[in-house]
């Protein structure tokens, strides 16, 4: 599996048909418009996906995020720590 940075530039709420799919890939959301998931596609098949559920004056960046990539935090919540130590690393 792949991790994935994905930013959406999300117009709607938290019920919309981009956030549910990304619930489905058990994605966590750290902020509004920025997910993070581990998923089986590489970066273009997950546009493709994902190209019906972003309105035309939306914008998404998909990013591949390598194993052992440094990261940290401030001020999220645990879930989001827990998930990125185990998908990406400590």
């Amino acid at each position: 599996m792949r991790t994935y940075m994905i930013c959406y530039d999300n117009q709607n709420d938290e019920t919309d048909a981009f956030g549910e799919q990304m619930r489905q890939w058990k994605c966590v959301q750290p902020s509004a418009s920025l997910w993070f998931g581990s998923l089986t596609n590489n970066a273009l098949a997950v546009r493709e996906i994902l190209r019906s559920l972003v309105r035309a004056n939306e914008a998404l960046f998909i990013c591949e995020i390598k194993p052992s990539s440094d990261w940290a935090t401030l001020q999220m919540h645990s879930t989001l720590s827990e998930w990125v130590r185990a998908n990406i690393g400590p």
